[in-house]
């Protein structure tokens, strides 16, 4: 039976949200307390959702979570809060929560390659459930060692352990760009690789190699960053013997730190060097000339991660899903020099 709560000068409750929404404190209650799927229309739920926003109701989630014994709260592991698209995966993951009375904590796993600790002192009484984006390889062992249901982002599909997967199709990705590039008349390539040891790195390298099987392809590593790969890019460019017509990198970082040793090295981009990133980040355009780079719909992912980890912890069989991206030519590639 559900018990009215009490009103609160100055402050709306339930029963306002059900008279603005048309329906009853038993519907909003449902809806709120994301219980309605298979009681209440998804259009119904949208109503009180939109009516509850306008008038800034907040549910009363200490006395909710004291019946329920959930924290109403998420867990989302992120390899390092120095890149842009991970905030964009946060915004994403933590508007859904909030449609649903959620919270979302951000945690970067040490150095984005180690192990990611436990970040409380007991996982399970803290969270209701985990969202991990990216992660190398075995870094996410202290939760799948507890009951915590885990939605792995950017990660291997056949991996154990995960109530469900949301991945980018980042090998389309690379076919993309490197289908642009050999349009372009491109047959010698540097590959400016990530140094991360990563499933989403080792997808686009497999990608790369199987697009250009034939083409004179070099593979070099490097950090994340632009000062690295900055510092790895020039020796490579300046190496002896035929110098590659174009550059392809893992990630805009690592596309504008050929950037810079291009111009280091004398070499226009794109006239004699054309060079290509991946994220479609704010620093794609803000380099000179922008980046011809791969767009992933970074907040929409974290959305539809939300959407799986909520469908987990309600009981219902989540929707693993594949998104698709997008090539962005700008002005970065052009043809590939005469020899």
């Amino acid at each position: 039976m559900h018990t009215p709560e009490p009103s609160t000068a100055g402050r709306p409750t339930s029963r306002d949200v059900a008279r603005a929404a048309g329906v009853s404190q038993a519907t909003v209650s449902l809806v709120l307390g994301d219980k309605w799927r298979g009681r209440v229309s998804e259009r119904t739920a949208g109503t009180v959702r939109a009516a509850a926003r306008e008038l800034g109701y907040r549910p009363n989630l200490a006395a909710r979570n004291l019946r329920l014994g959930r924290t109403r709260t998420a867990l989302l592991v992120v390899p390092a809060l120095t890149n842009e698209f991970f905030a964009h995966v946060y915004t994403g993951a933590a508007a859904v929560a909030a449609d649903h009375g959620f919270g979302v904590v951000l945690y970067p796993s040490p150095d984005g390659v180690g192990p990611a600790r436990d970040p409380f002192a007991s996982a399970p009484a803290a969270l209701d459930g985990v969202l991990a984006s990216s992660m190398a390889t075995d870094a996410l062992e202290a939760f799948r060692g507890s009951d915590l249901p885990l939605v792995m982002l950017d990660s291997d599909p056949a991996g154990p352990g995960a109530a469900a997967h949301v991945n980018l199709d980042v090998a389309e990705g690379m076919r993309l760009v490197t289908a642009h590039l050999l349009a372009l008349g491109h047959r010698r390539f540097l590959h400016l690789a990530s140094a991360a040891p990563s499933w989403t790195f080792d997808v686009r390298a497999a990608a790369l190699a199987h697009a250009l099987r034939g083409a004179e392809v070099r593979t070099v590593h490097s950090p994340l960053t632009v000062a690295a790969a900055r510092e790895i890019a020039e020796p490579a460019l300046a190496a002896p013997g035929p110098r590659p017509t174009a550059v392809i990198c893992d990630d805009d970082l690592l596309a504008a730190g050929v950037c810079k040793a291009a111009r280091r090295l004398g070499l226009r981009v794109p006239e004699d060097l054309s060079v290509t990133g991946f994220d479609d980040m704010a620093l794609a355009t803000a380099v000179e000339p922008e980046l011809t780079t791969v767009r992933l719909p970074a907040e929409r992912f974290g959305r539809r991660g939300m959407e799986a980890l909520l469908a987990v912890l309600a009981g219902e069989q989540p929707r693993s899903d594949v998104l698709p991206v997008e090539l962005v030519p700008r002005g970065s590639t052009g043809p590939a020099p005469a020899v």
